[in-house]
C-alpha cells in the first residue's frame, strides 16, 4: 500500500509534520512537494518544480475559476509540477493522498482517480475552494484540538473532521526557569533585534533567546540576550524555556503545548485568519497570552508576569501526547477503506 502526502512550502511546519506522521510507516509513505530532497529524514520523495509567482506578476483572476484558488496560466513550473504528480500517481497507484494543504492538488488528485484527506487548517475556510476540497476528500484532518476551531465551521465539515492534536516530536528536558525563547519561522518577517533587545533591557532577570531569522542588531546587544539564528534544535530549545513568546502557527502551537511551556502569540498576516483564528481562540480559552502588535519596552515586565500565571490545566487539555502515532493510524485507516470501498446502490431515478 502506498500513501502520498503533499507538503506544502510555506514555512516549515508542513514538511515536520508530514515527516513525523510518516515515520510511523515509513515503507508505506510518500511525501511530495517543493523543496524536500534531502529534508525527509530518509523518508521517499518526489521533489516538485517551484510553482510560485511574483506578486506583481499574479493575474488571469477574472478567468479563475470559482473552484479553484492560484491557477495562473503560462506558468512552466506548474505544468512541471502536475504532470510529475499526475505520473507520479499513474504509476505508484496510491490508495491515498493527504493534502496539506492545496486545493488545486486535491482537485488534481481526484480528477486521477484518488482518494485525499485534506488537512484543515485554522481560520475562515468557508470559501468556495476550499468548500469543494472538503467536499471532495474522504475525510479532513484537523491538526489542532477541537476547542480551537472556529465556532461558525459549517456543521456537515465539522462532521466530517477528525480534530488530531500534538502532531510533533517532544523532547523532555530540564526547564530553565528564567528563559523567555522568541522563535521566528520561516514563513513570516524576521525579527527585529533591536526591539528584542529593548525588551531584554526591560526585564533584566531574564535571559532571552531568539531563534530564527532577525534582522541584525543596530546598537550593543545586552548580556542577557543571545541572537542564535537557525538551529537544528528548535525543539530541544522550546522545550528548556520558561515562556516562548512567537507566531500563532500551528508548528509552534504545537511545539508550545507539547513542551507545555506558556506561550505569548503574536500572529502573523496569514491567508483565511489563520493565525488570528488560532491566538484568539487560546487567549479565549486562556491557554496562551495574544497581544496584536509587539509591545513597548515598559509592557513586558506585566507581559511575561500574565504568561506565568496563565493555568497549565488550560493548555494540557488541548494537547495529545500520541497525536502522531493516532494520525498516522488513521490515514493508513483511511487508506485500508479506499482501497476496499463499501459498494453503494444506486436507486431508480425519478
Amino acid at each position: 500500500m502506498t500513501i502520498g502526502y503533499y507538503v506544502h512550502h510555506q514555512g516549515d511546519g508542513h514538511r515536520r509534520r508530514a515527516v513525523a506522521i510518516a515515520q510511523h510507516f515509513p515503507d508505506e509513505f510518500v511525501l511530495l512537494g517543493t523543496g524536500l530532497a534531502g529534508r525527509t529524514g530518509g523518508l521517499a520523495c518526489i521533489d516538485l518544480p517551484d510553482d510560485r509567482l511574483e506578486p506583481e506578476k499574479r493575474g488571469d483572476e477574472a478567468t479563475r475559476p470559482v473552484s479553484l484558488h492560484y491557477v495562473p496560466t503560462g506558468h512552466d513550473g506548474i505544468r512541471q509540477r502536475v504532470a510529475k504528480i499526475a505520473d507520479w500517481i499513474a504509476t505508484a497507484r496510491p490508495s491515498l493522498l493527504v493534502v496539506d494543504v492545496s486545493v488545486e492538488i486535491a482537485m488534481l488528485a481526484r480528477l486521477a482517480s484518488t482518494p485525499t484527506v485534506y488537512v484543515r487548517l485554522s481560520g475562515e475556510r468557508s470559501d468556495p475552494p476550499h468548500l469543494e476540497a472538503f467536499r471532495g476528500a474522504r475525510a479532513i484532518l484537523a491538526p489542532f484540538h477541537r476547542d480551537l476551531d472556529e465556532p461558525n465551521v459549517a456543521p456537515w465539515v465539522g462532521e466530517k473532521t477528525r480534530y488530531m492534536p500534538g502532531l510533533t516530536g517532544q523532547r523532555p528536558a530540564d526547564v530553565h526557569s528564567n528563559v523567555v525563547l522568541v522563535v521566528f519561522g520561516k514563513g513570516g518577517e524576521p525579527g527585529n533585534a533591536d526591539a528584542i533587545a529593548e525588551a531584554a533591557r526591560a526585564t533584566p532577570q531574564m535571559r532571552w533567546r531568539v531563534i530564527g531569522p532577525f534582522t541584525p542588531p543596530t546598537g550593543e546587544v545586552p548580556a542577557n540576550l543571545t541572537l542564535l539564528g537557525w538551529v537544528e534544535n528548535a525543539q530541544d530549545e522550546i522545550a528548556r524555556a520558561a515562556i516562548i513568546l512567537g507566531a500563532a502557527g500551528d508548528g509552534l502551537v504545537t511545539a508550545a503545548l507539547a513542551a507545555d511551556r506558556p506561550l505569548i502569540c503574536l500572529a502573523e498576516p496569514r491567508p483565511y485568519g489563520e493565525q488570528m483564528s488560532k491566538a484568539r481562540r487560546l487567549d479565549a480559552l486562556g491557554a496562551a497570552v495574544a497581544i496584536e502588535a509587539w509591545p513597548e519596552p515598559s509592557a513586558w515586565p506585566d507581559l511575561l508576569r500574565r504568561a506565568r500565571s496563565l493555568r497549565p490545566e488550560a493548555r494540557q487539555r488541548l494537547h495529545d501526547p500520541d497525536g502522531i502515532a493516532s494520525a498516522a493510524a488513521f490515514l493508513r485507516d483511511c487508506a485500508t477503506a479506499a482501497e476496499h470501498p463499501v459498494p453503494q446502490t444506486i436507486g431508480p431515478s425519478s
